[in-house]
């Protein structure tokens, strides 16, 4: 018989598809210039001086389900779990697994994170935290230098934690399916994309300090070349490793639940969780095995708001990014965005003053909350945001003002000293992260992100497991002064920019997305749910259009900073000349340059639509 017309491909009982293996498999295509190249115009091609942006890559169809995901190699593992009748949670565990591999400086088993989930059954918004936090011995009052890569720099390793957690509430494939590509990418080695290469190259002086990460990443003393073969065998063997503890636990009579945390105790209690330890005694960290036996994830309510009739779900504290993509949105729903066009300035001037306005209220307060009492239903509060409001200027920049006072718009009244003292250097450090998003075929939806905090972490690989730490105590993921809460203390665990979200209408899936981009998520992903749900995008050219992100000198934290609007060299030169003139200082970066978003959008028919960003390696497959 026949290939079936690539037309209705699609329209292939999903018992046909698994029997097909990956015969239904749609993939994100390269950018699709040509259509504009030669001959008529591409109908949905833009036009000189339209507002319209059309996307140079093609959206993914996902009618049975599929991943979205930072590479390639993930977006596949996570839907050939699909293919092989798991769940979304199956895919997305499976994609973390194999970012781990292919993408090291951003994401790892040992470092952090947070997912936001759709029990499709339930209709509920469930939200998991992966984050570690500081060590017990951790000296709050040792040099902050010290807390930027190294030993003394990691937090507890929470994200093989989230996987597990994961795998048991929502998803039915054994541990070993899930983990069987990152084992094999890792063990066999994959081409190592260029962009990882230079990321290599760029912290190399780093890496060649600590022999057990030159070994991997420094082959021969130099980074591997761009689109060399690259192999991680201590990872491949840590990974088989934790597969073995599950299979030894069903051997031996235990049931999925039991047998996956017989491999959650193998890295937290067992051989590799002693590995952890001993390296960091050795090489004089705080780290010690009563932290790891210690720590659990932790579900709990996501941070919520409505947006023009839209129910949006993000990551609650300890992440800052749920508060300050629901501040922001709240801030500009008082102002009719859809009347002006994105070639009026005033459109993305009053996105960057919704910014200002909702991180100055964030870093105000966010902190662990264990340690601090966050003002959380004031800071989501509609009257709050319509207090604030009122500072911002539509024709003019403001200044980077106090935080407000959320609390006398919650039920308990915060007391909360305002004057903290330096600690020296002030400048908080950037953050490198992977998102993904996967939906199923039962209508379950999952969006993660995960970290490994700065660039390659620690920059330590621990011992002979393969794995990088997140360097979660640097400055920026903790405040740079004595008295905020959210300065660095023993047991406390540090702020994520992690805020995977949900959109729901009605009760029903609309929208699953995520952003890397430390500093730059929250901006990132109002940016892209304005552009879905204001100027009525498809979901790909909402991920493509122009975004810009602010940077404050020296931190967000402090009232006063000094406010750069980084923007991407393709917005059109009349949003750049006029937001000049309303005071904005404007930095032109490169055209695809803030944040990577991956997303999947659901219309009112109930087709599903999947994007990727091409500022990173980002790529969507369906099936």
């Amino acid at each position: 018989m026949s290939n079936p017309d690539p037309q209705h491909r699609f329209a292939l009982d999903r018992r046909e598809m698994l029997a097909a293996g990956l015969a239904g498999i749609a993939i994100a295509a390269a950018p699709v210039r040509a259509l504009a190249q030669s001959g008529a115009q591409a109908p949905d091609a833009p036009r000189s001086g339209s507002s319209n942006v059309a996307a140079h890559r093609v959206e993914v169809a996902m009618p049975h389900g599929g991943v979205t995901a930072g590479h390639p190699l993930a977006a596949m593992a996570g839907t050939r779990m699909l293919i092989q009748g798991g769940t979304a949670a199956d895919a997305v565990v499976a994609a973390m697994a194999v970012m781990n591999v292919v993408e090291p400086w951003a994401s790892s088993a040992g470092g952090n994170g947070f997912a936001t989930c759709l029990d499709r059954k339930s209709g509920q918004v469930h939200s998991l935290a992966f984050t570690g936090g500081a060590p017990r011995l951790l000296d709050p009052d040792g040099d902050p230098a010290a807390l930027d890569h190294g030993p003394k720099a990691l937090t507890v390793p929470g994200a093989f934690g989230g996987w597990i957690a994961l795998a048991r509430r929502f998803g039915t494939l054994p541990l070993s399916t899930l983990l069987e590509p990152a084992i094999g990418y890792a063990r066999d080695g994959h081409p190592l994309d260029p962009s990882i290469a230079t990321f290599i190259t760029r912290a190399q002086k780093r890496l060649a300090l600590y022999p057990t990460s030159a070994a991997i990443f420094l082959p021969d003393g130099k980074p591997p070349q761009p689109r060399s073969v690259f192999r991680n065998p201590d990872l491949a063997r840590t990974l088989q490793s934790l597969a073995d503890a599950e299979t030894r636990a069903l051997k031996g009579g235990a049931d999925r639940d039991r047998a996956l945390q017989a491999a959650h105790n193998f890295f937290y209690t067992g051989p590799i969780a002693q590995e952890f330890a001993r390296f960091s005694i050795e090489t004089g960290g705080w780290l010690r095995l009563d932290d790891l036996k210690a720590y659990q994830p932790h579900w709990d309510t996501p941070v919520s708001t409505s947006y023009r009739g839209l129910d949006v779900y993000s990551s609650p504290l300890t992440s800052r990014t749920g508060l300050e993509l629901c501040e922001q949105l709240n801030l500009v729903e008082g102002f009719d965005l859809a009347a002006l066009s994105a070639d009026d300035p005033r459109f993305t001037h009053l996105l960057i003053e919704a910014i200002k306005v909702a991180k100055a209220d964030v870093y105000k307060y966010a902190a662990d909350p264990r340690f601090a009492h966050i003002p959380v239903e004031g800071l989501l509060s509609k009257r709050f945001a319509a207090e604030r409001r009122k500072l911002i200027d539509p024709a003019r920049a403001g200044l980077y003002r106090e935080g407000g006072s959320a609390d006398i718009f919650a039920r308990t009244m915060v007391d909360r000293q305002r004057q903290w003292a330096a600690l020296g250097d002030e400048r908080t450090r950037g953050g490198d992260t992977t998102s993904l998003s996967a939906v199923d075929a039962d209508g379950n939806a999952i969006a993660v992100t995960t970290t490994v905090g700065g660039g390659f972490g620690t920059f330590m690989v621990m011992g002979k497991t393969g794995i990088l730490f997140n360097n979660g105590l640097r400055l920026g993921s903790t405040a740079p002064y004595a008295g905020h809460p959210n300065k660095v203390a023993p047991g406390k665990i540090p702020l994520l920019g992690n805020g995977p979200t949900i959109v729901l209408d009605k009760g029903r899936l609309k929208l699953v997305f995520g952003s890397p981009g430390g500093e730059t998520i929250g901006q990132t992903q109002f940016q892209f749910l304005v552009n879905i749900v204001d100027r009525h995008m498809p979901i790909q050219a909402a991920i493509e259009a122009p975004r810009f992100a602010l940077d404050a000198e020296p931190n967000f934290y402090k009232p006063g900073a000094a406010i750069t609007v980084q923007a991407e060299g393709r917005f059109p030169p009349v949003v750049l000349q006029g937001l000049s003139a309303m005071g904005h200082r404007i930095d032109t970066v490169g055209p695809y340059a803030i944040g990577s978003v991956q997303g999947i959008l659901v219309d009112p028919s109930g087709a599903r639509m999947a994007g990727a960003d091409p500022r990173r390696m980002g790529y969507a497959v369906g099936y």
